[in-house]
This record gives C-alpha cells, sequence and structure tokens, in this order.
C-alpha cells in the first residue's frame, strides 16, 4: 500500500484547522524518553500540514517534515511562519522513496495517520538505515477498531455522507483499506522490535461548523469528492447535527495511542 498524494486534495486547509492537536501529554513523554533537549534531528513522515512537527521543532534541533502531497506542505509553512519556526524543512516526498531524501541521521521518527497508507514493513526496514542506534520510532494512531466507542453523534454524520457518498468510504482515486494487522504485530517483526504502547485520552468539544469542518478534511469525504454537491451536504449535515442536539456542541473522548519501538 503506498500514500495518494491526490487523496487529500481539496482538503488541506480543513485539515489545518479542524483536525485536533495532540495532547501535551505526549511531547512531555517523548521528551524524557528521549531525552530531547534541543540538539536531535527528527523525521515527520507524513507530515500533513506539521500537526506534530510545528510541535516538535520547539523541542529539537531539526525536524524534517515529509509528505507527496504538496498543498498539505503549503499549510504547513503557512502555520511555521505564523508561529515563527524556521527549524523545520518542509519537503515534498514519498516513503517509497525515503532512503532518496538525502536525510541527516535520525534520533527519532514520527509517523501519524501517515502510515496506515504506507508500506509498512518497508518503511521499517528503511528507516533503520537512517537512524542512529538509540532512536525510536513513534507511530500515533487511535488505536485497534472499538479502541473507544463512537460518539452518539457519528451515525448521524455517517447517515449524510452516505447519502451523497455512498456506504463505503472512499480515499481518493479508491476505497479506504482496514489494515490486516494491528501495528503493533506490524513493528514487533521489523528491525524496531522493543515495543511499549502509551494511551492518551482527551474531550473534545467541537461547534456545529468545526464538525462539518473536520469532515471536509477526511479523505472519503473531501469538497473535491462532493464537488457541486458540497453546499447542499453541509445543508443537510448542519440540520441533521442540529436535530441531534439543537445545543450546537458535540463531545468525542479522542483515544491516541503511541506507539514506541527501539532497537
Amino acid at each position: 500500500m503506498t500514500a495518494d498524494p491526490h487523496a487529500f486534495v481539496s482538503a488541506e486547509h480543513h485539515y489545518a484547522r479542524f483536525r485536533p492537536r495532540y495532547p501535551d501529554g505526549l511531547y512531555a513523554l517523548l521528551t524524557d524518553r528521549f531525552a530531547l533537549d534541543g540538539t536531535q534531528h527528527v523525521l515527520d513522515l507524513g507530515c500533513g500540514p506539521g500537526t506534530v512537527a510545528l510541535e516538535l521543532a520547539g523541542l529539537v534541533a531539526t525536524v524534517v517534515a515529509v509528505d507527496p502531497a504538496a498543498g498539505m506542505l503549503e499549510q504547513g509553512r503557512l502555520l511555521a511562519g505564523e508561529r515563527g519556526i524556521h527549524n523545520i524543512r518542509w519537503q515534498q516526498g514519498d516513503s517509497n522513496a525515503l532512503l532518496s531524501l538525502r536525510l541527516p541521521p535520525l534520533d527519532l521518527v514520527v509517523m501519524a495517520k501517515s502510515y496506515h497508507w504506507m508500506d509498512r514493513i518497508q518503511v521499517l526496514d528503511d528507516l533503520s538505515r537512517v537512524t542512529t542506534e538509540q532512536a525510536g520510532i513513534v507511530i500515533l494512531s487511535a488505536g485497534p477498531p472499538g479502541t473507544t466507542a463512537l460518539p452518539g453523534w457519528a451515525p448521524v454524520v455517517a447517515e449524510v455522507r452516505a447519502a451523497y457518498l455512498g456506504a463505503a468510504r472512499r480515499a481518493g482515486s479508491g476505497t479506504y483499506p482496514e489494515p490486516q494487522e494491528t501495528y503493533q504485530t506490524t513493528v514487533e517483526r521489523s528491525p524496531f522490535p522493543t515495543v511499549e504502547v502509551v494511551p492518551f485520552d482527551q474531550v473534545v468539544v467541537r461547534s456545529t461548523e468545526e464538525l462539518i469542518g473536520l469532515q471536509l478534511s477526511n479523505s472519503y469525504s473531501t469538497p473535491a469528492q462532493l464537488g457541486d454537491r458540497r453546499e447542499a451536504f453541509e445543508e443537510d449535515l448542519r440540520r441533521a447535527l442540529l436535530a441531534y442536539d439543537p445545543s450546537g456542541r458535540y463531545e468525542e473522548t479522542i483515544r491516541t495511542e503511541a506507539l514506541i519501538a527501539t532497537r
């Protein structure tokens, strides 16, 4: 499986604005676990608009932020400029060409939802060749399906989405593939077999408009896929959400699992 650089075309702005940030506890854990002191070189592989890279930049010497989608990188550059962050190297590239990216020896590699789209075994093999002996690989995910209960509003969103885009979750020119084995099983048979999984839970409350924006950030419901039906989709979703909860406040408990792997 390889990343489709077009999967999020037209969703970049919504991705940068409406996807939740990771909890502060995650960065505290990484700082402690890898003694981050401003001297390390880090790779954020499949960085999107820099959700992780922007937070790590203040903890390390350099971050190389790599993504196949030029639009995501542009959003990241804009955010970095707004925040006065200058030690991120934004680079267009694919996990399949990892060894050609001219990377420095890496002390830490972070992959979030991007790992789902990669050739998971090959990328770990390649990372073993560009990381220091003490380096860590960190994969951030929501955990296996069913790890946390879906919020009550999720079926409301799914019903409206299915009415416009069908029941299958599309992703770019294909469908959203579910992994055949857990990330932990995959990583334990890689060059980084020592694995620790640390969960973080955070409660996020969104407004109606924020929840609609979140849907437009997904690879399976991008503005491009909705096309000229986008305005009607937003209106129907707004109406359905407010019928479900007229307060316009929608709560979700988000589980982030940090899979930390070392040699």
